[in-house]
């Protein structure tokens, strides 16, 4: 039988169409648009990895079709301009740019590829120099006989722009080189390059001046710098605080040469140029510490004065330098690794949209999955029907995509440019996506609401807000409960929570007899909870746990409170009438009426205690006394906390106002709060 031959013939190419070839150009189009706002004008109107999204895209079309490169276009050219304010100075040397990385997987593959390239006598000297990544404007320095000649920009990396007379202003520049040790040969020639920028601290107190004079301020440190080294009046530099950071030696001429770069850096700084200490080398067999050491700088970078935008890790050695050389117009012996920010690019693939406890509909996008800050981000909020209006954001956008904190991410804009004509428009729909009944958008708002008390997804958030904390606070219930209950048709209101068909319930999977007792213990504990919780549980719009205590402290009844009207409800201080009506409205459905009075049936807790007002001064001791508190007690819950300032006549308020006698902060020292208790 004849053996089957392995076929070694490539696929045939695909030629680009028409399409492809005008994304391409109109990509070149916006890559050089944005590099001149960037390098030139000192302006940018998007951030890095915004731009980085620009640049990828095109440098991947022009890897897939390779007719689409073009000798002019920016991925083959280092990035920035020349302006012709200024007079034009050749590099010694192109001042070429690094390559990025944005996680540990990019740098072991970086470190593979060095491993794989050089000789086994370089691998067993092999090291790496870690240092900040500024985020500043680069600047070429020569020195003649240890004085300063000649400064400039970095240009396109070919030809720079001489602005020696403002970096003679910069005071951290030396004018002449002085070597604190004499041993240390100043060399004939000494070209370097570094980077000029501004600190946080000065930059701010900057802009605060202008500010003040309606004058004009900067967006960030990094175009203060660059904006303040391209003034045309040098006596204009002279005043800003501008520093320095020298960090490569590219010539060194009538001097030994140092062998590696952190000789090189040591070295620059017993000249008496200015060298950032915070760098460190590694020997390769130490390169799990080099990715701890990532990690380590990743976390403290904003407590630095300075704004740094990465880390950059470099070959050690000079002649291995040399011999792994370059590819295109990247080092391959050098890679910048830039941290995950709180913003980032990515995909819209879809808008749905979802029904909260109050029938209000939000749109939500569903996103390609991004990493923002080491989280993986693959939602975010829309707002509203006007939000995704008014910033023109259609299903298919590139967008930028935001998270600080544990704040829910939002989508920020789409990145018109990025628009190849296949986007789709998105409008709200007609109906509600849960029961099907029309939706509704009151005049005068931006929400879009389905007002049908008994569609199950308002059902569904409104008992996961029932039974959580600062409501009821039922133990083991949460959303997972919510939903299966609901669509059981276990609970068709909130008071069937406490008419669960507990016997039923043992019989789904998952639920044995200790899940169900648990489960049963925190619902009949639940029914002692204070009116107020209750109330808050209900999830009347705009009443909140504060509104709640005030509301009860005054009423001490939901039976009393449903009796009262707006006028009345208004005339209590801190409710208003926004409040008021909201409360009223409430209480004046009649099915709203009836699921108070199932709640009182079932054993649920409607009317609040009375505390007595006792003759003895110390049970008294707060009466009239406004108190504050925010964050976290030593010795109490918040809840226990303001029932005992409660018990003894205080008032307890969400919000600090002239009328607050007594204010607990989290930052306050515990014994603060110790002494407070002993007091009462």
């Amino acid at each position: 039988m004849e053996s089957e031959k392995t076929s070694t013939e490539l696929p045939p190419h695909i030629s680009p169409d028409a399409a492809t070839v005008e994304r391409a150009e109109k990509l070149r189009e916006s890559v050089r648009y944005h590099q001149h706002r960037y390098y030139l004008l000192d302006d940018p109107i998007i951030i890095d990895q915004e731009f980085d999204a620009l640049f990828r895209e095109l440098q991947h079309l022009e890897q897939e079709y390779p007719e689409l490169r073009r000798d002019d276009s920016p991925t083959v050219r280092v990035g920035g301009v020349i302006s012709d304010r200024f007079a034009k100075t050749r590099h010694p040397l192109p001042m070429l740019s690094l390559a990025n990385s944005f996680g540990p997987d990019d740098l072991i593959a970086w470190r593979d590829r060095i491993r794989r390239l050089l000789p086994q006598d370089d691998l067993a000297r092999l090291a790496y120099v870690a240092e900040p990544k500024f985020d500043g404007l680069t600047v070429v320095l020569h020195y003649e006989d240890g004085r300063f000649a000649l400064g400039a920009t970095r240009g396109d990396g070919l030809v720079g722009e001489d602005i020696t007379p403002n970096l003679r202003t910069v005071r951290y520049l030396p004018l002449r080189l002085a070597p604190g040790d004499k041993e240390v040969a100043v060399p004939a020639r000494l070209v370097v390059r570094g980077e000029a920028y501004v600190d946080k601290a000065d930059f701010e107190e900057f802009n605060r001046r202008q500010s003040k004079q309606e004058a004009r301020t900067f967006a960030n440190p990094r175009n203060f710098a660059a904006g303040s080294l391209r003034q045309l009046d040098s006596s204009i530099t002279a005043t800003r605080p501008v520093k320095l950071w020298v960090y490569q030696a590219l010539i060194i001429e009538g001097a030994p040469a140092p062998q590696s770069h952190s000789e090189t850096l040591a070295y620059l700084a017993k000249l008496g140029l200015p060298v950032c200490p915070d760098y460190r080398r590694f020997a390769d067999s130490e390169f799990e510490q080099v990715m701890q050491y990532v990690i380590e700088f990743g976390e403290r970078r904003h407590e630095l004065p300075y704004e740094v935008d990465g880390l950059v890790l470099k070959v050690d050695r000079i002649d291995t330098q040399v011999r792994l050389g370059f590819t295109g117009k990247d080092p391959r012996w050098a890679m910048a690794y830039k941290y995950a920010g709180q913003e980032a690019v990515t995909k819209l693939q879809d808008i749905i949209v979802n029904v909260g406890r109050t029938g209000v509909i939000t749109p939500n996008a569903v996103l390609e999955p991004v990493q923002i800050g080491g989280v993986t981000v693959s939602k975010a909020t829309l707002h509203n029907e006007d939000y995704i209006r008014d910033l023109d954001i259609r299903i298919g956008d590139q967008v930028l995509v935001k998270r600080a904190g544990e704040v829910i991410p939002k989508v920020l804009r789409p990145l018109v440019e990025l628009r190849d004509g296949h986007e789709e428009v998105w409008t709200m729909p007609a109906l509600c996506p849960a029961c099907g009944q029309p939706l509704v958008r009151p005049e005068g708002e931006a929400a879009t609401y389905c007002v049908n008390n008994a569609c199950p997804e308002q059902l569904v958030r409104s008992v996961e807000h029932f039974v959580g904390k600062g409501a009821m606070d039922i133990d083991s219930f949460g959303i997972k409960q919510a939903e299966l209950f609901v669509s059981l048709g276990y609970i068709h209101d909130l008071a069937d929570i406490y008419h669960l068909p507990w016997e039923q319930i043992r019989g789904l999977e998952g639920y044995g007899d200790k899940r169900v007792e648990k489960l049963k213990s925190g619902v009949e504990g639940s029914k002692a909870r204070p009116v107020a919780r209750l109330l808050t549980g209900l999830g009347i719009r705009f009443v909140g746990e504060v509104v709640a205590e005030m509301l009860v402290a005054r009423y001490h009844s939901l039976v009393a409170l449903m009796q009262a009207g707006v006028e009345e409800l208004a005339s209590i201080e801190g409710i208003g009438n926004r409040i008021a009506e909201s409360v009223h409205e409430y209480f004046s459905l009649e099915p709203n009426r009836a699921l108070i009075q199932k709640f009182a049936d079932a054993g649920v807790r409607v009317v609040d205690e009375v505390v007595e007002q006792s003759g003895d001064a110390a049970v008294q001791i707060w009466a009239g006394k406004v108190f504050v508190i925010t964050g976290t007690l030593p010795t109490m819950s918040r809840g226990e906390a303001e029932d005992f300032i409660e018990a003894r006549g205080g008032k307890v308020t969400g919000s600090v106002s002239s009328k607050t006698d007594y204010c607990w902060s989290a930052k306050a020292p515990a014994a603060s709060w110790k002494r407070l208790v002993n007091l009462a």
